[in-house]
């Protein structure tokens, strides 16, 4: 199997692939001055252009919503793609033949078969739209129409029929020159050459850039040969059903906007949703929800993980009990916080909007409830709670239910909640939540850990090794524009700096993403090209490189020159001079210099190497 892309194809891909054009693809882009160019952010709902694009430094920035990145970060952003996804959707769109290392050094597709991959699905789904109001696809229409579903309706979601004829879309695609092997690939077409869909309802499944990647596609006539009511694309070079989300292009912004996503179990619920004003739903293709689609919503969603919410729509009965069950196992893989929504008839939202109506759909969505809290009355229910051993039983069953609780603001009140289902003392339930805790599995619980540390709550407790995520600084907060000021220098021009930085160290950064910023540029070799860049590499999290895309195209306050770095570095250093001096003449006044007057003229020492340290760097910050 092929491994890591070969470092100099990598390069190739990001040298051909212009970040205006890739980028001009999906956004209406105009020029700003200085050689950079505005538009409406796509990944952000706004009416005042904020989004930045600098040709010359091959980023993006988003100045409303805090995105950015390369020409490869927008590709993963905009269709949902990881890395090595997006380098290879690259290098077809400029012709570079990818070699892998770490491996059997193979070439995983011939170039360019990608592209063919998507202009045939998106061919195929205009000639299986087209057929929808064709004779031949009265039951179809009967279907949508027997579910609430206009033709305006199947349009906006681009719903398509599949003729029964077998060989239909062959030879209307064999007509615009693909071939049948690539067709084959594509999912499009059987080896033996018959059409893979035939005589049925289609939807097309689009990614968040809105090219078609595959089909979904229910039974209509009861003579189909296929057993399956429902039948997906098979997996293919852009088709993997376990990384595909119905309805995220239409969902995409919606759900960033709002922070939201629902995740329903089908095409036609997802399209009740939709139209009932839920415009965030989306549902898995054939397959379980998983991790690889939790990490898609994840990427829409904003960076306060608490405040968002992941709302499953679930049946009520035992079935849907145990897919509730599924879903919290694998909780901890969310950064958002996980929602439940059962309708009490057992009806799904496409059901729900045929008997109630847009209001009833809207309605279930309100009504959501924390999963936790679901499976722990669930949990609860299974036990005898009229005998003492009955509800010691039902409690430490539900314990690690509560222990793994995010929110730590919102522990206590589940706490209490619990031993008000069980009957219990709220003490009694804190001990065995406390004791479950104790013995929670890493990944669960971690983020209440440290805010419930001095409230008595009970929390999983982070390991010593694992990094803190760092935080996005205020870019108008006045006290730290020293520390931005100089690192745009620094990202941008570090050839300005001497070899030791103008003597700066860490500690003289007083935000830590700053700090970050800074040791990832001190290890970083000066004399490559596209500094920045080779910076992101260094950096430990995503909030860190989206602060180095960002200092990379903030405009500086002044011409950058040699002296301009000396002054800004002279200056931080000062900030550090000042709070130093500030804490050691607090020490020498706590103590007495006659009872300690060793400590107190060695402090006192220090005080004037301090001042003399602080004369000198601001003759230095003043241009001296």
């Amino acid at each position: 199997m092929a491994g890591l892309i070969h470092s100099e194809d990598l390069e190739t891909v990001r040298e051909r692939s212009r970040i205006e054009d890739v980028v001009g693809s999906f956004v209406q882009m105009r020029p700003a001055g200085g050689g950079a160019l505005v538009g409406l952010c796509p990944f952000h709902d706004e009416k005042t252009p904020s989004f930045r694009v600098t040709p010359a430094k091959g980023f993006y920035y988003c100045f409303g919503c805090g995105e950015g990145g390369d020409v490869i970060k927008f590709v993963q952003q905009i269709n949902n793609m990881g890395f090595t996804e997006a380098v290879e959707f690259l290098a077809d769109r400029c012709g570079v033949q990818l070699r892998y290392t770490e491996g059997d050094g193979g070439v995983r597709h011939e170039p360019g078969l990608r592209m063919r991959i998507l202009e045939a699905n998106q061919l195929a789904a205009e000639f299986f739209a087209a057929r929808l109001t064709s004779p031949d696809a009265v039951e179809a229409r009967v279907f949508l129409d027997g579910r609430g579903f206009t033709r305006d309706h199947a349009a906006h979601f681009g719903l398509g029929f599949a003729p029964s004829g077998g060989r239909e879309l062959l030879n209307h695609l064999l007509g615009k020159k693909f071939s049948k092997d690539d067709l084959v690939k594509a999912g499009l077409v059987r080896e033996a050459g018959w059409d893979f869909f035939q005589g049925r309802l289609l939807w097309p499944i689009r990614d968040a850039g809105r090219s078609t990647l595959g089909f979904g596609a229910r039974r209509i006539y009861d003579d189909d040969r296929m057993p399956a009511k429902y039948l997906n694309t098979p997996d293919t070079l852009v088709y993997k059903k376990s990384h595909v989300l119905y309805g995220l292009d239409l969902a995409r912004q919606p759900i960033g906007k709002k922070n939201q996503a629902v995740v329903v179990e089908g095409y036609t619920d997802v399209m009740a949703c939709h139209i009932a004003g839920v415009d965030t739903a989306v549902a898995s293709c054939g397959t379980a929800f998983g991790p690889e689609h939790s990490k898609m919503i994840a990427r829409l969603m904003t960076s306060d993980a608490l405040s968002g919410e992941v709302v499953f729509t679930f049946d009520g009965d035992a079935a849907g009990q145990a897919a509730a069950l599924k879903v919290f196992s694998s909780d901890a893989a969310f950064t958002s916080q996980t929602y439940v929504a059962i309708e009490p008839t057992g009806m799904d939202p496409c059901d729900l909007r045929i008997a109630s109506g847009d209001a009833a759909v809207r309605e279930l969505v309100a009504r959501r409830v924390p999963l936790y809290r679901y499976v722990m009355r669930n949990t609860v229910e299974k036990f005898d709670l009229d005998r003492a051993d009955g509800r010691l039983a039902a409690v430490r069953a539900a314990a690690p239910l509560v222990a793994s609780v995010r929110d730590s603001s919102l522990v206590s009140g589940y706490l209490r909640e619990l031993a008000g289902m069980v009957g219990m003392d709220t003490d009694e339930v804190r001990a065995e939540v406390t004791r479950a805790n104790r013995r929670a599995p890493a990944g669960r619980g971690r983020a209440a850990s440290e805010q419930s540390r001095d409230r008595g709550e009970p929390a999983a407790s982070v390991p010593a090794d694992q990094p803190a995520m760092l935080v996005m600084p205020d870019p108008h907060d006045r006290r730290l524009d020293t520390e931005r000021g100089l690192l745009k220098l620094v990202v941008q021009h570090p050839s300005l700096f001497p070899e030791d930085w103008g003597g700066l160290a860490a500690d003289d950064f007083q935000h830590p993403s700053y700090r970050a910023v800074f040791e990832a540029a001190i290890v970083t070799d000066r004399r490559v090209g596209g500094f920045a860049q080779a910076v992101l590499e260094h950096m430990p999290d995503p909030v860190g490189e989206q602060l180095v895309v960002a200092l990379s195209v903030e405009p500086l306050l002044g011409e950058p020159s040699g002296a301009y770095a000396r002054e800004y570095a002279a200056r931080l250093r000062l900030g550090r001079v000042l709070r130093e001096i500030g804490a050691l003449k607090s020490r020498l006044q706590r103590i007495n210099p006659v009872d300690e007057k060793v400590a107190y003229n060695r402090m006192f020492a220090q005080l004037l190497e301090l001042e003399t340290r602080r004369r000198a760097l601001e003759a230095y910050a003043l241009g001296g």
